[in-house]
């Protein structure tokens, strides 16, 4: 059963006018204010043959960095479908063989080290962040800022 599948596309950089029409006449597309991102819905028996039909259908027509699957799958991971260069491909085809893994598998742990690696970071950092501010303010100031700042501003009555 062929099912329809919303795929992202993500850009390496803004499309041209042209770029984007030449697209449209191969598969419908919507795109963002900066034409960075693009949304379609492709037809496919699953969301990784739907990925891998439309990078052939697009080819070379837009300056793709990424394809993804919009929404999770029932194991809740989001798909990815990417190109990489020879020697990126040429290492992780080394790595798969000698840990006996499939490349998409070394690929997807490596991936998964570092969103880790860059979210440890940014929790460091905004511990950093808040420590310093720790220093000259109460943490009462620092919470009601934060919640004056972060939370929607309510009309009074």
């Amino acid at each position: 059963m062929t099912r329809h599948h919303a795929v992202e596309i993500a850009l390496t950089r803004p499309a041209t006018p042209a770029e984007l029409h030449r697209a449209r006449r191969r598969v419908p597309l919507a795109a963002n204010a900066d034409r960075t991102r693009l949304m379609t819905v492709h037809n496919g028996k699953s969301p990784a043959r739907a990925l891998h039909q439309l990078r052939r259908r697009l080819g070379t027509s837009l300056p793709i960095d990424v394809l993804t699957t919009h929404y999770p799958d029932h194991d809740g991971h989001i798909l990815l479908n990417v190109v990489l260069g020879p020697c990126a491909d040429a290492e992780i085809r080394r790595a798969a063989a000698a840990s006996s893994q499939r490349p998409g598998d070394v690929l997807g742990e490596r991936i998964t080290a570092s969103l880790t690696q860059d979210q440890r970071q940014r929790r460091r950092h905004l511990e950093s962040q808040i420590q310093h501010l720790l220093t000259d303010h109460t943490p009462e100031e620092v919470v009601a800022y934060a919640a004056a700042h972060l939370l929607p501003q309510r009309p009074p009555g």
